[in-house]
């Protein structure tokens, strides 16, 4: 059923896609991208999708709404060549933090982005730690939502650290922070904070005993690391010891790899949902890069074998 397989990778996860296929024992489709003189965006397939089944790997991080605009030309290059099934493998999904109208006039854009995706011609979504997961209830076709709490307990299991806790950065986390918790038979804090404005984030308050403990802090992403700053500001205040921090998406964007250097962490852990430039990986030597490659390769393969996607969290559970 492989066979039958094309797997295309556009601009922003072309090692990713590689070690994907590595995985699979697929070569990487041949699909070009060019760009007018003006921007316009052209996508074309190199190789025939008549009746074939097309994964589209690609995270919409930045340039977002280009990365995004690049999915969508090429759901409808694949489309209209007779594509199979078009299966949209976004590790990172973009926009999705405006699910909701927190104030008047505000746009709902994780919503409009899943229309565009199924306009432009998607079959399915795969991506890992929706910022939300009600994100999924916007789609009309199936999407399946991974996580990286497996991967990272797994990781965080091997270290074997003593007396810890597992803290969410705010009250929306919790359920993320308990996951991670149950897997490292650890208790749970959260922290309590407001945000005035967006990256703009005020630590109040800690919920929970973190006094003379090693704290691991989980995040399904981390943009100018404000946020987290503040947050691991107020847990050194409560006596906390060595600090952890782990997202699912490291967007790292604007002063966040300046913030993380001055800050008191042991280390930062993120995954590869969204490629870590050696810019920023020279930069920061706190930050550890784990893998969802195996993951979504895996998740690739039980799609095609009709097997349980929930499956694939057993490997990591050992």
């Amino acid at each position: 059923m492989m066979k039958e397989t094309v797997i295309f990778s556009l601009t922003s996860s072309v090692e990713l896609t590689k070690e994907i296929c590595e995985y699979l024992n697929l070569p990487v489709g041949k699909c070009a991208v060019r760009h007018f003189a003006d921007g316009e965006i052209l996508i074309e397939p190199e190789e025939t999708v008549r009746g074939r089944s097309v994964f589209i790997i690609q995270s919409t991080c930045a340039p977002v709404s280009e990365t995004l605009m690049e999915v969508l030309i090429c759901l409808d290059a694949c489309r209209r060549a007779s594509a199979g099934e078009i299966t949209v493998v976004t590790p990172y999904f973009g926009y999705a933090r405006q699910d909701r109208k927190a104030r008047a006039r505000q746009p709902i854009t994780a919503k409009l982005v899943a229309n565009l995706l199924e306009s432009a011609g998607a079959d399915r979504v795969v991506t890992v730690d929706l910022h939300a997961t009600q994100i999924q209830g916007f789609f009309n076709i199936p999407i399946d939502n991974l996580s990286a709490i497996s991967l990272i307990g797994q990781y965080f299991r091997s270290k074997n650290l003593d007396d810890i806790v597992v803290v969410s950065p705010d009250h929306g986390g919790t359920t993320r922070a308990r996951n991670l918790a149950d897997l490292l038979n650890a208790p749970m804090a959260i922290i309590d904070k407001r945000r005035p404005k967006p990256n703009v984030a005020e630590a109040m308050n800690i919920i929970g005993d973190v006094e003379g403990k090693d704290v691991i802090i989980i995040d399904d992403m981390c943009d100018t690391a404000g946020s987290l700053v503040a947050g691991i500001k107020i847990l050194k205040d409560k006596g906390a010891k060595d600090i952890y921090c782990a997202v699912s998406h490291g967007l790292l964007s604007g002063p966040a790899v300046e913030r993380l250097n001055n800050a008191p962490i042991k280390e930062f852990v993120i995954t590869n949902t969204i490629a870590l430039s050696e810019e920023k990986r020279k930069a920061c030597p706190k930050i550890t890069v784990l893998s969802v490659g195996y993951m979504l390769a895996k998740t690739i393969e039980a799609i095609k074998t009709h097997s349980p996607v929930s499956e694939v969290y057993d490997l990591f559970n050992d």
